[in-house]
This record gives structure tokens, sequence and C-alpha cells, in this order.
């Protein structure tokens, strides 16, 4: 056994081929191949799958430059610089713009009414917590209820007073001049596993070009006007900058290392990040406060500023690719399978109708061999009166006459076995050879049996198996084994013997063959005959009338029968064991 293993692994299997001569078939499967080779170079240079790649990493400063002058209530016209619309409020790979906003003046630490919110009044001081607080409250309660105005009452509380009235920033936006502003981007990215350096501040850009470029005539240049970012964001600055909000700059670098394509450019993009209409979310825009402290006569007061503004988030993605034989190779190996939809379609076209049923039914027998796990009983049936096989499924209850056909299927002639039968029918001087009762032949040939309901050519014998029961003919009429053919093709003693002698040249004399052998050998020349060649994993049913024309002819001494067995082809050492 350890043997026959170690020869099993010293073996080659590879599949069965078909080859088929034609030359529209040839001509479409190189169409088709040619396409997909097309397609896959195309896809190879469009995605650089030939290339390693590396993502991006990258840091971002920011400058915005710009001055706008802006009259504020209580306050008067303001000069804002750098320092007061953006100030401190930087964070990573992003900056933030002032447009609008809502100032207090001259508040002091003190005890004042609390602003009304939502109708929220109250009557007495027992309305009012004391040391009560919320979110939406700007101090903490004193627990004593006072005059808001000449008609409403609210809980007093200690604040900073007066406390802040106005919650709905002004329109127009009070710094709508911030639409020129410009901001220098400078981005400096890396890719570690090449090593590559670069920055979207160009060496050919000197300090000449940056006070001149515009992105309206140069994509490259690092200096954007805010006005345009928010357009090519697809907003109105005028609209924006009233309640504020936040827009996304993308750069996305996509870098091409290789020697003779190198190429490493920044491209940008923009985008509103925030929802911008006020009616779909609860808390719009973008807004923050801060406050500018000084003391008067020793008391600490301060202007306060609800600011609303655009915050810029600088976002930078992208990838470099560079030559690699080993991904190559993977792309290659990864795309060969695509090759196999030119077989799939093919063999499609042929096994339907679509090229030729003929060709499609020859090229399934002789590419696919199918094996099923349980073994059905499929009977072929030929009828005199027919010139098409029909394949039926062997019942234990119905008559195998009366039985549905699963197909009809063409019958395919055996030339090798016509030829074969042509030449042995040659005139013989022995007449007396042809047809001869055997002896001990007791049955009256003349006799006939009682007709059963099945049969159609009143030669059949009754009998108690479905599967026996076929006749000769699907419709009424005379019976096959009338027919002199039938007598010469397979009673006839001579064409036996020399049939079963040219299968076993060694076989004992003619005179002793059994007369087993020669009943056998004319069920199998009738098959031949009737059947040509049965379709695959199918077995032929001979019909009564043959058969007990047959046993007529070549009877058993003992007058016992085997009965039907499915078998595809009666083979010689079957003969000699009697069966059938």
């Amino acid at each position: 056994m350890p043997c026959c293993r170690l020869r099993a692994l010293c073996q080659y299997e590879t599949n069965k081929l078909v080859r088929i001569q034609s030359v529209r078939l040839g001509s479409l499967k190189w169409s088709l191949n040619g396409a997909i080779l097309l397609f896959i170079c195309i896809m190879m240079l469009w995605n650089r799958k030939y290339q390693e790649f590396d993502l991006v990493v990258s840091s971002v400063t920011t400058k915005v430059k710009g001055v706008a002058q802006a009259p504020l209530p209580e306050v008067g016209n303001m000069v804002w610089d750098e320092v007061d619309y953006s100030g401190p409020w930087k964070g990573k790979n992003t900056f933030f713009v002032v447009t609008n906003a809502i100032v207090t003046k001259n508040q002091k630490q003190g005890k004042c009414a609390q602003v009304p919110l939502k109708g929220r009044f109250c009557h007495t001081d027992k309305d009012c917590e004391k040391g009560a607080w919320d979110q939406q409250k700007h101090g903490i309660q004193t627990g004593s209820c006072v005059k808001f105005d000449l008609s409403k009452k609210t809980c007093e509380v200690s604040a900073w007073c007066p406390i802040e009235t106005r919650s709905t920033p002004p329109r127009p936006a009070l710094l709508a001049a911030a639409e020129n502003f410009t901001v220098l981007i400078k981005n400096n990215i890396r890719f570690p596993a090449f090593n590559y350096i670069r920055r979207n501040i160009l060496p050919e850009m000197n300090d000449a070009y940056l006070r001149n470029c515009h992105r309206g005539n140069d994509s490259l240049c690092p200096i954007f006007r805010l006005g345009d970012i928010v357009r090519e964001a697809g907003e109105r600055f005028s609209e924006m900058s009233v309640e504020g909000g936040v827009i996304g700059i993308l750069i996305k670098w996509d870098c091409n290392l290789d020697r003779l394509m190198q190429r490493c450019l920044p491209r940008y993009s923009f985008k509103r990040l925030d929802e911008k209409e006020s009616n779909k979310t609860r808390y719009p825009g973008l807004n923050f406060r801060f406050a500018k402290y000084n003391t008067v006569n020793g008391v600490e007061e301060r202007t306060l500023y609800k600011a609303f503004g655009i915050r810029f988030d600088v976002m930078v993605f992208g990838q470099a690719g560079k030559f690699s034989f080993i991904q190559l190779i993977i792309y290659i190996g990864s795309t060969l399978s695509y090759y196999a939809l030119t077989t799939i379609l093919i063999d499609w076209l042929i096994v339907t109708s679509c090229y030729s049923a003929e060709v499609g039914q020859n090229y399934s027998e002789r590419k696919v061999e199918s094996i099923q796990d349980q073994v059905k009983c499929i009977l072929c049936v030929s009828y005199i009166d027919e010139n098409n096989l029909r394949l039926v499924k062997r019942s234990q209850k119905k008559s195998l006459q009366v039985i549905k056909p699963m197909s009809v299927q063409p019958r395919k002639e055996d030339p090798g076995h016509l030829r074969a039968i042509l030449c042995l029918l040659q005139p013989s001087d022995d007449t007396n050879d042809d047809v001869q009762p055997s002896l001990g032949k007791k049955t009256d040939p003349n006799a006939k049996p009682h007709r059963p309901a099945w049969c159609m050519c009143d030669s059949c014998a009754p009998s108690s198996l479905p599967e026996e029961e076929l006749c000769c003919r699907r419709t009424e009429g005379t019976c096959i084994t009338s027919s002199p053919l039938f007598g010469q093709l397979v009673l006839r003693r001579s064409l036996l013997e020399a049939v079963l002698l040219y299968q076993d040249p060694l076989s004992p004399s003619v005179k002793k063959l059994q007369t087993a052998a020669l009943r056998h050998c004319a069920y199998r020349e009738y098959i031949s005959w009737r059947f040509g060649v049965p379709p695959n994993d199918t077995h032929p049913a001979i019909p009564s009338c043959c058969v007990w024309r047959i046993r007529r002819e070549y009877p058993s001494p003992d007058g016992q029968y085997s009965g039907f067995r499915p078998v595809k082809m009666t083979s010689m050492q079957a003969c000699e064991n009697g069966e059938l």
C-alpha cells in the first residue's frame, strides 16, 4: 500500500480537450482573446497596476491676508485684521475667518433679569429656585422674581450684565468684505516607501510668481481668494457669511515616480462639509463667543462678541506609484483567468442551439461524462414506425409501451456494424443453414399467443413485468418479425456463428456453440440493427414480439429465461452465462 501511494504522487493529470475544426469558432476565439488582451492592457496602463504604491504623509500651514472695516453696533467702525478675524482659533490643518458678529458692550459682574426663553416667565419668587442653573441660562438664579420689562417678569440671575439679548446675526454680514481675503496654503508631503519629498510651492514659484498668480489662470497657484473657494464649493459667500459654516479644501496628490513618466503635482477641490439649510438642522452655521476685557474706575468690564464665521479644513490625501516587477507579475497572473470567459462563451454557444444542435450534442458527449450518485435506469425504445429513439424512465407500475418519453433523439447508425453485416450476408450455397429450428423445440411457430392490450402487432406475449410490455410498433400494423430482413439480420444461424467467431476467434467449434450464445447474439444484432449507437447511460429495450420470436428460434433447453435485465450491451461472456 505505501508503494502504491508513492506511485500515485509521481503522476500528472490534465484536463480532456476537444478540438473542433471550425473557421467561425476559431475566429470568434481569437477575436474574444484579442478583446480581452486589449482590455487588460488598457486597465493596466490606466490604473498603473504595474506599480507599487505608497500613501502620502503630509503637513499643512496656512497664512490668511486681508483687512476690512466693519461698523459694529454700540462700538462704531472697527478695523479687522488677521489677529481680529482669525487670532488664536487655528487648529491642525484648519483656519477660521470671522464674517459676522453680535456685540454686547460694557458687561459687568452683577445681578440682572434673565432673558426670557420660549415663554419662561415668573410671577412670584417661588417660581425661581435659588442657586439653579441650566444650559439655556446665562447665570445662577438668586431666587427673586424681577421685572424684565414693563409687562414681563423673569428670574434674577448673578451674571455678566447686561445679558446678551440678540440671538440672530445681522444681515448682511458685518464682514462681507472677507470675501476678498486670501490664504496661502503650504503643504509638504512625503512618501516614506520611496523616500520622496515634495511641496505644493514648486521650485519655479518665486516671489514675483506668488504675488501675481491667480487660480483663474493657474490651477497650481497656492494662494486662494476666500470668495473663490466658497464659489467653487457651490456656495454664495454673501449667504454663507451670515451664519457661517465649514468648507473643506481637498488636496489630492496622484504621483507617478517612474523616470520616463514622472509627474507629482497637487490637484485642489473644494466642498462644503456642514448642513447649510437652517430648516434642516437645529444649530446651523458655525459660531463661538469671545470677549475683550478692560478696567473702568477699578471695575472690570468686558465687550462680548458672538462671532460667526467660516472654518476651512485642509485635507490632504493621495498616493505615489513606482514600477515594480513583482506587482506586474501579480497583475498578469490575476488577469489570466479572464481568458476563461472565451471558453465559457464558446461552450455556451455550442451547447445551446445558437450554433448547431448536432455539433452541440456531439461536443457534449465527447467532453462531458455524466456520473450520478444514484444510478437511474433509463431505457431506450425504438419503434418500427418511428425513426427516432425514445428515452424513458423505468417504471414498476406502468407498461413500457405507454410511458411518456423524457426526450426523443435521432437514431445514430453504426457504419462499422453495417459494413460487417453486408460482408457476411453474401449468398451461401448452404440454404438449409439459414434459419433452422433447434432440436428439442416443442412450441408451434405458427401459434399466436393471446394479444395483450398494449400490443399493436398482434405478435407479443403477455408479461407480468411492466418493463417487458413493449411492442415493436407505436400504432397498429405488421410486426417487424414478419420482415424477411429480420430473419436475415437477426435469426440467420450462419450470420450469428460468424459474428461469435469474429468476436472470439479461439471459441469452440461452430457446431458446439450453445443455443444461449446464439440467442443472445441475436439480441445484440437486433439492437445494432434497430438502435445503431444507443445514447450514453441508456439501456436498449427489445420488443416482446422480437424476444419471443428469437426464443422460439433458439430456445432454452429447460424453457426457463431470466427475463429483462437492463444492460448497455450484452458481452460475449454474458451470452455464455445465459443472461437475458
